[in-house]
């Protein structure tokens, strides 16, 4: 037993900025941006919340499934742009969408949406008939520091969920890490403790230095270049299947060059690779599944498709999944 995909929904922020835009408060311009990372626009919060578009991108997903959110078992968010450190965002979630089963958040940067559905893989074991409610959702904006273009260029706020049921559609899932605090990452501040030394931040408040998001590029580049070309010919492999059996991969989207470079050492045509970062950015964990409903809701997908899934990002994480579509 494993299961299927029965709703799929996604929400942005209102606000779009362009390159142009970036470039009016950082040295950056659109030649450079779209040459490093093939990004036209990402969509940025304004006066939403991240909470408040996991809400809405849950609701949709429910209404497309056709599921009342107290029909729920489960709930888990992935996430690491909460707007609460605690408590978690599925909790909040819960409440505010009327559901009243266990919620929970999940940390596995870029890769936390995949890790979710294993996760959720695993309770259908248990429990078949379950209805589960997966949501990828990121502020980024909130993290990187927009004074670095190497960083705040990239990415962009969203969020996306799926309403899992009873089914066959999952045919394989696989996780990844290779631990590294190093490549990329983000500090907590030290806070006010008085029996150790905090440090001070940029404004000379106490409790350390700012919690931007800090990235060796080349070093993440490699590594998703290897793992997105390893994940997918191991998940294929695993799944009983075939390259040519691939209908359409849903790469995380990182960056246009690494899946670039990806094509280039896969033996997929490159009309198989779904992508929207263009105009959507880098949304980590919510990347996946925005992806997948604005594709599912253009009609993209028949029944029978093979999907193929690759993510990866801080941690470092990766991982990868076969999915059939059957809704």
């Amino acid at each position: 037993m494993s299961f299927s995909i029965i709703g799929t929904g996604s929400k942005s922020p209102s606000q779009i900025k362009t390159n142009d835009d970036l470039a009016q408060v950082m040295d950056t311009s659109d030649e450079w941006i779209q040459s490093k990372t093939g990004i036209r626009e990402r969509r940025i919060l304004g006066e939403e919340t991240i909470t408040d578009l996991v809400v809405e991108s849950s609701l949709l997903a429910l209404e497309d499934a056709g599921v009342q959110a107290k029909e729920l078992d489960l709930i888990i968010c992935a996430t690491v742009t909460s707007d609460y450190i605690t408590p978690s965002m599925a909790c909040i979630v819960q409440r505010r969408i009327g559901a009243n089963c266990p919620a929970f958040d999940i940390s596995a940067a870029c890769a936390g949406f995949l890790y979710a559905w294993d996760i959720a893989d695993g309770y259908f074991i248990r429990k078949p008939d379950s209805k589960i409610l997966v949501v990828g959702a990121e502020a980024v904006s909130k993290l990187v520091d927009w004074n670095d273009r190497s960083t705040a260029v990239i990415f962009g706020d969203g969020a996306g969920a799926v309403v899992l049921g009873r089914g066959e559609g999952l045919k394989a899932v696989k996780l990844n890490t290779r631990g590294d605090e190093t490549a990329l990452y983000a500090k907590y501040k030290k806070g006010n403790c008085p029996f150790r030394d905090n440090g001070v931040d940029e404004t000379g408040q106490p409790g350390g230095h700012a919690t931007f998001l800090h990235m060796e590029g080349q070093r993440v580049f490699q590594f998703a270049v290897s793992s997105m070309c390893r994940d997918l010919k191991n998940i294929v492999k695993q799944a009983g299947l075939e390259l040519d059996n691939v209908d359409y991969v849903l790469p995380h989207q990182a960056n246009q060059r690494i899946i670039d470079y990806a094509i280039s050492r896969l033996p997929l045509a490159p009309e198989k690779y779904l992508g929207n970062i263009a105009y959507r950015g880098n949304t980590s964990a919510a990347a996946i599944p925005i992806l997948l409903d604005e594709f599912a809701k253009q009609g993209q997908f028949k029944k029978g498709d093979i999907l193929a899934f690759s993510s990866f990002g801080a941690g470092l994480t990766s991982a990868a999944a076969i999915l059939e579509w059957d809704k």
